[in-house]
Protein backbone atom coordinates (compact mmCIF):
# COMPACT_ATOMS: atom_id res chain seq x y z
CA UNK A 1 0.00 0.00 0.00
CA UNK A 2 1.13 3.97 -1.05
CA UNK A 3 1.38 6.32 2.42
CA UNK A 4 -1.80 8.38 0.69
CA UNK A 5 -3.68 4.68 0.87
CA UNK A 6 -2.55 4.15 4.40
CA UNK A 7 -3.13 7.65 5.45
CA UNK A 8 -6.69 7.50 3.24
CA UNK A 9 -7.69 3.98 5.12
CA UNK A 10 -6.87 5.05 8.72
CA UNK A 11 -8.87 8.14 8.11
CA UNK A 12 -11.77 5.98 7.12
CA UNK A 13 -11.83 3.81 10.36
CA UNK A 14 -11.54 7.35 12.74
CA UNK A 15 -15.01 8.18 11.18
CA UNK A 16 -16.45 4.95 11.53
CA UNK A 17 -15.69 5.16 15.24
CA UNK A 18 -17.11 8.34 15.70
CA UNK A 19 -20.37 7.29 13.70
CA UNK A 20 -20.86 3.97 15.57
CA UNK A 21 -19.48 4.84 18.93
CA UNK A 22 -19.59 8.38 19.87
CA UNK A 23 -23.22 9.36 17.53
CA UNK A 24 -24.08 5.98 17.73
CA UNK A 25 -23.17 4.92 21.11
CA UNK A 26 -23.10 8.37 22.90
CA UNK A 27 -18.98 7.55 24.50
CA UNK A 28 -18.04 11.12 24.79
CA UNK A 29 -14.72 10.35 25.99
CA UNK A 30 -13.67 9.15 22.40
CA UNK A 31 -15.24 11.87 21.15
CA UNK A 32 -12.65 13.74 23.45
CA UNK A 33 -9.74 11.82 21.83
CA UNK A 34 -10.83 11.62 17.54
CA UNK A 35 -11.96 15.84 17.84
CA UNK A 36 -8.56 18.13 17.76
CA UNK A 37 -9.24 20.70 20.10
CA UNK A 38 -8.67 23.15 16.94
CA UNK A 39 -11.88 21.35 15.17
CA UNK A 40 -13.65 23.76 12.77
CA UNK A 41 -16.98 22.85 11.22
CA UNK A 42 -17.37 24.91 8.06
CA UNK A 43 -21.17 24.03 7.91
CA UNK A 44 -22.58 24.10 11.67
CA UNK A 45 -26.40 23.77 12.35
CA UNK A 46 -28.35 26.52 13.69
CA UNK A 47 -27.45 27.44 17.54
CA UNK A 48 -24.17 25.85 17.32
CA UNK A 49 -20.87 26.99 17.30
CA UNK A 50 -18.15 25.95 14.56
CA UNK A 51 -15.98 24.62 17.40
CA UNK A 52 -15.09 21.29 19.10
CA UNK A 53 -17.52 22.14 21.70
CA UNK A 54 -20.17 22.72 19.11
CA UNK A 55 -19.84 19.43 17.58
CA UNK A 56 -20.26 17.78 21.32
CA UNK A 57 -23.34 19.85 21.68
CA UNK A 58 -25.04 18.87 18.96
CA UNK A 59 -24.20 15.11 19.13
CA UNK A 60 -25.89 15.27 23.01
CA UNK A 61 -28.64 16.89 21.62
CA UNK A 62 -29.60 14.63 19.04
CA UNK A 63 -28.86 11.68 21.35
CA UNK A 64 -31.63 13.29 23.82
CA UNK A 65 -33.99 13.75 21.23
CA UNK A 66 -33.30 10.05 19.68
CA UNK A 67 -31.94 7.93 22.41
CA UNK A 68 -31.60 4.91 20.03
CA UNK A 69 -29.78 7.55 17.22
CA UNK A 70 -27.70 5.22 15.17
CA UNK A 71 -26.43 5.32 11.69
CA UNK A 72 -26.21 2.93 8.40
CA UNK A 73 -23.06 4.08 6.79
CA UNK A 74 -23.82 3.78 2.58
CA UNK A 75 -20.41 4.55 1.28
CA UNK A 76 -17.27 6.43 1.81
CA UNK A 77 -14.61 7.89 0.13
CA UNK A 78 -11.25 9.57 0.42
CA UNK A 79 -9.34 11.90 -0.85
CA UNK A 80 -5.78 11.72 1.16
CA UNK A 81 -6.69 12.85 4.82
CA UNK A 82 -10.50 13.82 3.34
CA UNK A 83 -12.79 11.19 4.38
CA UNK A 84 -16.48 12.03 2.28
CA UNK A 85 -19.13 9.59 4.12
CA UNK A 86 -22.81 9.25 2.90
CA UNK A 87 -24.76 7.65 5.72
CA UNK A 88 -28.47 7.37 6.92
CA UNK A 89 -29.23 8.08 10.38
CA UNK A 90 -32.21 6.18 12.20
CA UNK A 91 -33.69 7.18 16.05
CA UNK A 92 -36.79 6.96 17.79
CA UNK A 93 -38.34 10.50 18.77
CA UNK A 94 -38.18 10.58 22.60
CA UNK A 95 -37.25 14.10 23.06
CA UNK A 96 -37.57 17.79 21.90
CA UNK A 97 -35.91 18.21 18.64
CA UNK A 98 -35.69 21.78 16.75
CA UNK A 99 -38.57 22.84 19.66
CA UNK A 100 -40.46 19.81 18.58
CA UNK A 101 -41.90 17.69 21.95
CA UNK A 102 -41.25 14.17 21.70
CA UNK A 103 -43.72 12.13 19.27
CA UNK A 104 -42.48 8.58 20.50
CA UNK A 105 -42.22 8.46 15.84
CA UNK A 106 -39.21 6.49 14.14
CA UNK A 107 -37.50 8.81 11.69
CA UNK A 108 -34.63 8.65 9.36
CA UNK A 109 -33.10 11.25 7.39
CA UNK A 110 -29.80 11.28 5.25
CA UNK A 111 -26.62 12.75 5.69
CA UNK A 112 -23.37 13.38 3.70
CA UNK A 113 -20.15 15.03 4.81
CA UNK A 114 -16.94 15.50 4.41
CA UNK A 115 -14.27 15.17 7.71
CA UNK A 116 -10.56 16.04 7.48
CA UNK A 117 -8.46 13.75 10.02
CA UNK A 118 -5.13 14.64 10.73
CA UNK A 119 -2.68 12.58 13.03
CA UNK A 120 -6.00 10.43 14.04
CA UNK A 121 -7.91 13.15 14.93
CA UNK A 122 -10.54 15.16 13.12
CA UNK A 123 -9.76 18.45 12.58
CA UNK A 124 -12.55 19.77 9.85
CA UNK A 125 -15.97 18.99 8.39
CA UNK A 126 -18.44 19.95 5.69
CA UNK A 127 -22.15 18.67 5.53
CA UNK A 128 -25.29 18.68 4.42
CA UNK A 129 -27.81 16.96 6.31
CA UNK A 130 -31.26 16.48 5.09
CA UNK A 131 -33.33 17.88 8.28
CA UNK A 132 -36.62 18.94 5.93
CA UNK A 133 -37.33 15.16 5.52
CA UNK A 134 -37.25 14.95 9.42
CA UNK A 135 -39.51 17.77 10.09
CA UNK A 136 -41.85 16.13 7.25
CA UNK A 137 -42.01 12.64 9.30
CA UNK A 138 -42.93 14.47 12.27
CA UNK A 139 -45.97 16.23 10.76
CA UNK A 140 -44.21 18.84 11.83
CA UNK A 141 -44.76 21.26 7.87
CA UNK A 142 -47.48 23.52 7.13
CA UNK A 143 -49.60 21.33 4.97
Amino acid sequence: MTDTTNISEAAKAVIRRNTAEVQGGGNWALFDELFSDDFLDHTPQPNCTPDKAGALGLYKKLREAFPDFHAVIHWQRSDGDVVTTYKTYHGTHKGDFLGLPASGKPIHFETVDAMRVQGGKITEHWGVANLYSVLKQLNALPQ
